[in-house]
């Protein structure tokens, strides 16, 4: 698995202690707050731990997204080895004034891509809640299909798998 990805417009890179601003920011928009749940990231210090703690977690892979023109990180895509799941769950998520503009799509596709076609992950999840409508939408036209609802500690989920493409 690459390390780096470049698209047209995005270079999508890995999580790096100095991605605080940038992750703090993040996960205090309405849609992280609403369908991924408050981390209690309210300084530079709350963030740094959770940047610390998310790069030491060996199951955890967050790759920053940013804008090839100028560098500015707009969100991420993370793969994750979930306890409840059999396979590594995609995820993304991103600043709301990108969202409606193909960046997610660009830098999931290009992650979810090489993750298939160079890794030993023949399948990805993706779990997302019944009511994020916009991560749905995405995770079909990436080519995730539907399977069923789980309820891991008692939150209801969607999940979408989709195996090496061919």
């Amino acid at each position: 698995m690459q390390t780096t990805y470049q698209t047209e417009r995005l270079l999508i890179r890995a999580l790096t202690s100095a991605d605080g601003e940038f992750m703090q920011m993040l996960v205090n928009t309405p849609g992280w707050l609403e369908f991924i749940g408050d981390r209690n990231i309210h300084s530079p210090a709350d963030s740094d731990a959770y940047i610390n703690r998310l790069l030491n977690a060996p199951a955890v892979q967050y790759r920053v997204v940013t804008l090839r023109s100028g560098n500015e990180p707009i969100g991420v895509v993370t793969l994750i080895k979930k306890e409840y799941l059999d396979h590594p769950d995609l995820g993304f998520a991103f600043l709301p004034e990108y969202n409606g503009q193909g960046y997610a799509y660009e830098a999931a596709d290009a992650v979810l891509t090489d993750v298939l076609a160079t890794t030993n992950h023949d399948r990805i999840l993706a779990t997302t809640l019944p009511a994020n409508l916009s991560s749905i939408r995405l995770l079909e036209r990436l080519g995730f299909r539907y399977e069923r609802e789980i309820e891991p500690n008692g939150e209801q989920l969607r999940l979408y798998g989709v195996s090496a493409r061919t």
